[in-house]
Parts: C-alpha cells; sequence; structure tokens
C-alpha cells in the first residue's frame, strides 16, 4: 500500500492550503500540502522533504493528527496527517512554489466550499476537530 502525507500548519485561526498545478488527476484543485512518502523513509523526513520541495522552505514537523485511507487509481493508500510550521507565513516574504499556482490561510470551516481534493476531504472531520482544539 503506498503511503502519502499531508501537511497542516494551523495558526491564529487560519490553516494553510495550497492550489494544485493544472496538471494531473486532481489539477487546479486546492488541498493540505503533501505528497508520497518515498521508499525507506520516516514521515518526519517525507515531511520536511515535501515541504522543502514545493515551498523552498524547512518546517518544523510536530505530531501526527490523524491518519486515513483512500483509493487512488483503483489502490489503497495510507495518508498520514502531521503537523508543521512554516519558519514564516509565506505572506511578506513568499514561498518559492514548484508544485502549487497559490496558496492562502483559510479559515477550517471554509474547506468544504472550496474545490478541495479528495483525498484531504477523506479526513478533513478530523483536522477540524483537531484545529478547534487549538
Amino acid at each position: 500500500m503506498s503511503r502519502s502525507i499531508a501537511c497542516i500548519d494551523y495558526r491564529n485561526g487560519k490553516i494553510f492550503i495550497a492550489k494544485r498545478q493544472m496538471t494531473g488527476d486532481m489539477g487546479g484543485r486546492w488541498e493540505f500540502p503533501g505528497g508520497k512518502i518515498e521508499e525507506g523513509e520516516d514521515l518526519q523526513t517525507a515531511v520536511v522533504r515535501e515541504m522543502q520541495e514545493e515551498f523552498g522552505v524547512t518546517v518544523t514537523v510536530g505530531s501526527k493528527i490523524t491518519s486515513g485511507t483512500f483509493m487512488h487509481k483503483d489502490k489503497p493508500c495510507t495518508l498520514d496527517v502531521i503537523e508543521v510550521q512554516f519558519p514564516h507565513d509565506g505572506m511578506a516574504e513568499p514561498f518559492i512554489l514548484t508544485e502549487h499556482t497559490e496558496y492562502k490561510w483559510v479559515d477550517i470551516d471554509t474547506i468544504p466550499d472550496l474545490n478541495f481534493v479528495d483525498s484531504d476531504l477523506s479526513i478533513y472531520n478530523d483536522v477540524r476537530k483537531w484545529c478547534k482544539t487549538k
């Protein structure tokens, strides 16, 4: 079974989301940033690598929030959801985007109103509950 990560930075009542490039199955849709865990990688290494590749920053890795499963091209995939903290909010000093066209900080309750990727919607309720405890 393949494994993926979703990275959650939640601060000041807002959660970080990014819009995927137009290519691929879920192109042009919003997501919690992350990606596939490569062979031999642990969660922390995968998180740091993905955020460096996708946003050009080194994040602080926190605890695991939840995990879930989803189907991708008829194959089961595990999705581990990890708390991260970006070194800054990307506003005064923009992130360097390689996999996304834009990003923003939103209220967690607005996620269902956005064109969000299916895999992240599958763990949305757990993420929302976690955010409400912060």
